[in-house]
């Protein structure tokens, strides 16, 4: 079973360290992540300044299965296709019609993963309960209620955001 934190990037000893708790089914996390993070990856956690960490925090089952699935790939393959999913929700999460295991499944393929390790990990329920225990964690220390919510230094700041906005809380932006 892989650690309880999804994806690391940035200096670890940066001034500042930015928590993103987000769902793999969340529409403003998506929005967040396409619109958004490419310019806080750019200007901030390349440049040194933030240290970015990723939590899982499932809003249901098929968010949950989509981070399980994340959490089973190589630590080069996380991002590619996180961001892949939050691209595509429409077709894998919201599509009417669809087996939305079945759609995690073709993604997965697509990023190197075998059937037997795919249907391994959905069934996997240690790192289902990893996962679970570190949103319930997070939701008690921080008080997350919905996604995206960023924690910035220790401080609690929900919701989706430009980058305006989101560069304002760092400091020495």
């Amino acid at each position: 079973m892989k650690a309880t934190v999804g994806w690391l990037i940035g200096k670890p000893d940066a001034k500042t360290q930015v928590i993103e708790l987000f769902s793999l089914t969340c529409t403003h996390c998506a929005a967040f992540a396409q619109e958004t993070f490419p310019q806080v990856k750019a200007k901030l956690i390349d440049t040194g300044k933030v240290h970015y960490i990723f939590h899982d925090f499932p809003l249901d089952q098929v968010a949950l299965t989509a981070a399980m699935v994340a959490r089973a790939l190589p630590a080069e393959r996380y991002e590619p296709f996180v961001s892949a999913l939050l691209a595509s929700q429409d077709r894998w999460a919201f599509a009417h019609g669809v087996n939305s295991t079945d759609e995690l499944w073709k993604t997965a393929a697509l990023a190197g993963m075998s059937r037997a390790r795919f249907d391994a990990t959905v069934a996997d329920t240690a790192l289902r309960d990893a996962i679970l225990a570190q949103q319930k964690a997070d939701a008690t220390r921080w008080g997350i209620d919905s996604t995206p919510t960023f924690v910035i230094n220790g401080e609690k700041h929900a919701g989706e955001m430009d980058y305006a906005t989101f560069s304002k809380l760092i400091p020495d932006a």
